[in-house]
């Protein structure tokens, strides 16, 4: 069987190739795909590293990572998916931009009729940002910064609200800008127009921010110094609170007094499981111990959507045809403030 991929090749140049469809196991399912996500931070972030640095040896690759469709064979331990069932799908393996991929059943979740396929591709960056959020074991009632709005910033926003939190974003492009307060955030700053921390002293009374998210890469040490002026102070001068960072971003740091009792918290990708083949694969962990798996991940932000606790379609700023994904590419890359989330179509 043949599909249309998108492919990556060492210069960063994008191709539409056509080629054999992988093998499916007993634990996979072939989905016939109807929408796919490309990711404007990681996936961008590869392309444009090899247009800036070429690598000649590097293979020619599918890539993507987050879609959705329907399931035309299901293996034989696939006991949740069925044929017919329209189910969104992630994995760097398992969810490229193709017309047609092999999913293994754990980075799978059914997704029902009142979601879209397109809205159901976001579930993979949807989950990154609940990550997140767990990391950060908010509390009712706290003040909430989340700095860069792109589409984990915005559902990180969007959740914490959710969590019953206290939330204003920043970014300087204005349409994140726009997207975020159409999504649900109470206040959105631009920092090169505004004072951030007087923006954030006034949002929050004077308490100070409790916990903020860092949801961008490139170098953050200005931006932690400045979050960190943001965080709730106490009258011996420590400042108390926490910074999750689901972003790539590097940052250098002086510890202990110098930083006080503020908490840095990496957060990374969509919670256990992912990259363990046996858990892709079908093997669960114990719930008890382990309640917040990659799946389960998935499934929460897929019932947030069709329960219209959250919000995605108004973050979708562009849609292509497969066949135009170097130009979808290329958007992203060169006017990455006037495009957010971008979708591609097989079909």
């Amino acid at each position: 069987m043949k599909r249309l991929s998108v492919m990556l090749d060492g210069y960063g140049k994008i191709s539409v190739d056509e080629q054999e469809v992988p093998k499916i196991t007993d634990n996979d399912v072939l989905v016939e795909v109807h929408a796919s996500l490309i990711s404007p931070g990681t996936e961008m972030g590869d392309v444009k590293c090899f247009r800036d640095k070429p690598d000649p040896n590097f293979k020619k690759i599918p890539f993507g990572y987050s879609n959705a469709g329907i399931v035309l064979e299901a293996g034989k331990n696939c006991k949740r998916l069925k044929k017919g069932m329209r189910i969104a799908s992630m994995g760097n393996k398992y969810a490229q931009h193709s017309s047609h991929n092999i999913a293994a059943q754990n980075m799978c979740v059914p997704i029902p009729d009142n979601v879209s396929f397109e809205d159901a591709t976001f579930a993979c960056l949807g989950a990154t940002a609940l990550q997140s959020i767990r990391r950060a074991e908010l509390e009712f009632g706290e003040n909430v910064l989340v700095a860069g709005l792109g589409i984990i910033g915005n559902f990180a926003g969007q959740l914490a609200r959710y969590s019953g939190c206290h939330v204003i974003g920043m970014d300087l492009f204005e349409l994140r800008k726009e997207l975020s307060m159409k999504t649900g955030f109470d206040k959105v700053i631009d920092p090169k127009k505004e004072d951030m921390i007087k923006a954030c002293a006034e949002f929050t009374k004077g308490r100070g921010i409790d916990c903020a998210f860092i949801c961008l890469g490139g170098d953050g040490t200005e931006l932690l110094k400045n979050i960190y002026k943001t965080i709730s102070i106490a009258p011996d001068t420590h400042r108390w609170g926490r910074i999750v960072i689901p972003g790539g971003v590097q940052i250098t740091t002086t510890f202990a007094a110098a930083l006080g009792n503020v908490d840095l918290r990496s957060s990374a990708r969509t919670g256990p499981g992912y990259f363990d083949p046996a858990y892709e694969q079908g093997a669960d962990y114990p719930a008890v111990f382990v309640p917040w798996d990659t799946q389960r991940n998935l499934e929460e932000i897929v019932r947030g959507i069709a329960e219209k606790k959250l919000s995605v379609n108004p973050m979708i700023s562009h849609r292509f045809p497969l066949a135009k994904a170097a130009d979808a590419c290329d958007l992203l890359i060169e006017h990455p403030d006037q495009s957010l989330g971008v979708i591609l179509q097989p079909r």
